[in-house]
C-alpha cells in the first residue's frame, strides 16, 4: 500500500519562544492532515525556524536549510523566524527555499505552501515595526514532557547595543488575558502539570494592553486555574522584578521558587555600554529581596563575556558579583559581533582567545556554585514532578529547578506524578535520592 500521507519535517533553532512558534505552526500542519517525520527523513515539506542571536545561530540556520534541500530536492522548504525576518532576501537566495516567513503572519503558512507550485517562491515577510498586535496562535506542546511553555509576549523595546532581537521581533506586544487563560485551560486538559510563561521581553507583559496589566497580575490569574500544579516564570530583567511579583512568588504555592534573571555583566561600565537599565548594585538588591522572602529560591542567569572594551577588572567584577549572588546555574556565552548593532562598531573588540579564557573561568565558577546549591538539599525531602523514565531511573525537577534522579519503582509509571524524594547525594548536574512513601 502506498502511503499518501503528507509528511512534515521540522527543526527549530534558538529559544523557547521560537519553539512555541514552531509548535503553533506544526499544529496547523497536523490539522491539515500532515504527519511529522524526522528531519533526516524524506518529507514533502521542511519547516526551519531560524535564529539570529549569534553568528552560530545564523550558520546553523543556513545549514539546516541546505540539509533539507539535500534530503529531498523536490520538497517545499519553509523558512521562518528571526533570520528570515532580518535578512529575507539573503534567505530567499538559498537553494530550495520555497516560502520565507518572518516572525509574524504565520497563520496562513499551510495554505500558502500548498498554493505554490514546484519551483515557485514567495515571501510573507513584512516590516516588523508596523506590527502592533500579538499574533495569537494556539499551540500544542510537542516536547513530550510534563512541562509546557506558553508564550504570552513578543517583541522588545530595549535595543541593547549588542542585540538584533528588536529588529527581528519588533515592538513589545502582549497576549490578551482571556487568550492566555484559555490556552492555560487547554494545556492542563492535555495533562500538563507545569506551565512556563515565556516571551521575548517578558517583564514588559501587559504594558501595551488597554487597560494595562502586569506580569505579576497575569501570573496570579494563571496560578488560580484549577488543575495547575506549578507555574514557572521565564526570564525577567532585574529592573522589571517588582515587589508585587516577589510577593506572588513568596506567597502563592503554585509559583515555582525559581527566577531566571539575566545579568550579562557585573561591571557597571560594561552594563552602561550594553545599554542595560540597571547596575550591579541594583541586581544584588533584587536578589537579596527575593532571598529574604523566598527560602531556597533558585536564581539562574545569563552572562556575556568579551563585550567590546571589557577589561580584566570588569571581568573580575562579574566574577565577584556572581560569587556574591551564588547563582544556581549560569549560562555563559561569548560576545558575538552582530551586523547592524551599535556594539559591532565599538572600539576595543576582544580577541577570541581572551573570550575563551574568560568563558572557561566563569563556567568553572558556575559549576562550583551549582554543585554547592545542589549539595544544600542532601538529607532533605523534596517534591519532584517526574518527567521521564530512562534506564531504570526516574528523572524530574523540583520547583526550584533542581534535576532529581532516583530508581524507578517496579511496575509503576510515575511520569506526570509529583512524588517526594529523599536526597542522598549531589553533583554539578543535580541530585540523586530515593522515592518516599
Amino acid at each position: 500500500m502506498i502511503d499518501e500521507t503528507k509528511k512534515l519535517a521540522v527543526v527549530t533553532l534558538g529559544c523557547k519562544v521560537n519553539q512555541y512558534d514552531t509548535d503553533s505552526v506544526v499544529t496547523q500542519f497536523l490539522d491539515a492532515g500532515y504527519t511529522i517525520v524526522g528531519f533526516k527523513e524524506v518529507a514533502d515539506v521542511y519547516l526551519i525556524n531560524t535564529c539570529t542571536v549569534t553568528n552560530l545561530g545564523d550558520r546553523k540556520s543556513r545549514q539546516a536549510i541546505r540539509r533539507a534541500h539535500k534530503n529531498n530536492p523536490d520538497a517545499k522548504v519553509v523558512v521562518m523566524g528571526c533570520l528570515a525576518q532580518t535578512t529575507p532576501d539573503a534567505v530567499a537566495t538559498l537553494e530550495g527555499v520555497t516560502l520565507v516567513v518572518g516572525t509574524n503572519g504565520r497563520g496562513s503558512i499551510v495554505e500558502e505552501i500548498e498554493g505554490l507550485e514546484s519551483g515557485e517562491q514567495r515571501s510573507l515577510v513584512e516590516d516588523i515595526f508596523d506590527v502592533s498586535a500579538f499574533e495569537d496562535m494556539p499551540s500544542i506542546d510537542f516536547s513530550g514532557r510534563t512541562r509546557a511553555t506558553l508564550k504570552i509576549q513578543d517583541g522588545c523595546n530595549q535595543f541593547c547595543t549588542y542585540c538584533r532581537v528588536p529588529f527581528a521581533r519588533g515592538p513589545s506586544r502582549s497576549r490578551r488575558p482571556a487568550s492566555v487563560l484559555e490556552q492555560v485551560e487547554q494545556t492542563i486538559a492535555l495533562g500538563y502539570k507545569e506551565i512556563v510563561l515565556t516571551g521575548i521581553h517578558l517583564g514588559l507583559y501587559g504594558a501595551d494592553l488597554d487597560p494595562p496589566l502586569s506580569l505579576a497580575r497575569i501570573s496570579a490569574k494563571v496560578a488560580r486555574t484549577p488543575g495547575l500544579s506549578r507555574l514557572r516564570i521565564g526570564s525577567v530583567d532585574p529592573h522589571e522584578i517588582t515587589d508585587e511579583l516577589i510577593g506572588l512568588v513568596a506567597t502563592d504555592p503554585v509559583l515555582c521558587r525559581h527566577m531566571h534573571i539575566p545579568l550579562q555583566s557585573g561591571s557597571d561600565a560594561v552594563l552602561g555600554r550594553m545599554k542595560r537599565n540597571y547596575t550591579g548594585g541594583q541586581f544584588r538588591e533584587i536578589v537579596s529581596a527575593l532571598r529574604d522572602r523566598v527560602p531556597q529560591i533558585a536564581i539562574t542567569t545569563d552572562i556575556m563575556v568579551g563585550f567590546p572594551g571589557e577589561t580584566e577588572e570588569d571581568f573580575l567584577q562579574t566574577m565577584d558579583l556572581a560569587r556574591d549572588v551564588a547563582f544556581s546555574k549560569i549560562h555563559v556565552f561569548q560576545y558575538s559581533k552582530r551586523a547592524g548593532t551599535r556594539a559591532a562598531r565599538f572600539p576595543d573588540q576582544i580577541a577570541s582567545a581572551q573570550k575563551e579564557d574568560r568563558s572557561r573561568r566563569l563556567i568553572q565558577l558556575g559549576e562550583a556554585m551549582a554543585e554547592r546549591f545542589h549539595r544544600s538539599f542532601i538529607g532533605k525531602n523534596v517534591e519532584v514532578l517526574v518527567e521521564q523514565m530512562q534506564k531504570g531511573q526516574a528523572i524530574g525537577h523540583t520547583d526550584n529547578y533542581v534535576k532529581v534522579t532516583f530508581p524507578e519503582l517496579p511496575d509503576e509509571d510515575l511520569v506526570g506524578d509529583v512524588v517526594f524524594v529523599r536526597i542522598l547525594s549531589a553533583s554539578v548536574d543535580g541530585v540523586q535520592g530515593h522515592v518516599m512513601r
